[in-house]
């Protein structure tokens, strides 16, 4: 049965959304096309209808998951200028985000994955970094615009290796200590 462009579209969309989950959850050589394709509610055999490749996948899907996550960061902005950075340092640096893997920082879960292929995978997380540094950026304080990309870059480095570290030690009372230990670096208690 042939399917139409509306639903070949959202069957896309649905692969998509459950490779940027599970690649999150499982790594990029954790899960193989075909589980892909089962999550997505889908066989095997269509895979290639929608994707060149598993690399084209894992591209797209990292993308989807990295809008998703400036989307996040956007949104506190537009809604509190004042305190965004606050807010968003200390959302990205809670136990919840820690332990939603599968549903959180992109960069955090694949960076050092991404880091060994190919250029349109690397691609994805170069526009990661630099939108992220651009919205950090617009809320340090400062005068000088390079001294306040300076700050944000450090910020933005600490969060994501903060959370790597939380993520990968296995006492939680140590993991909860990173994760604060970083927030406090980037909003002192007296702020």
């Amino acid at each position: 049965m042939k399917v139409s462009r509306v639903e070949a579209a959202q069957n896309r969309e649905r692969i998509i959304d459950a490779a940027a989950k599970l690649f999150r959850e499982r790594g990029f050589d954790g899960i193989g096309v075909a589980d892909l394709m089962k999550s997505a509610g889908m066989t095997h055999g269509g895979f290639y209808g929608h994707f060149a490749s598993k690399e084209d996948l894992m591209a797209q899907a990292c993308m989807r998951a990295q809008e998703t996550g400036l989307n996040v960061f956007r949104q506190v902005v537009e809604h509190d200028r004042q305190n965004a950075l606050a807010i968003i340092a200390s959302g990205y640096l809670s136990p919840a985000h820690r332990d939603q893997t599968g549903d959180g920082c992109v960069l955090a879960a694949l960076g050092a994955d991404a880091a060994r292929h190919g250029t349109p995978l690397r691609a994805t997380f170069t526009q990661t970094v630099r939108a992220a540094v651009e919205i950090l950026t617009d809320l340090v304080t400062g005068r000088a615009r390079r001294a306040k990309r300076q700050r944000a870059l450090t910020i933005y480095a600490s969060m994501v290796g903060a959370l790597v570290l939380a993520r990968a030690v296995d006492d939680e009372e140590l993991s909860g200590e990173i994760l604060a230990s970083v927030l406090a670096s980037i909003v002192p208690a007296d702020s």
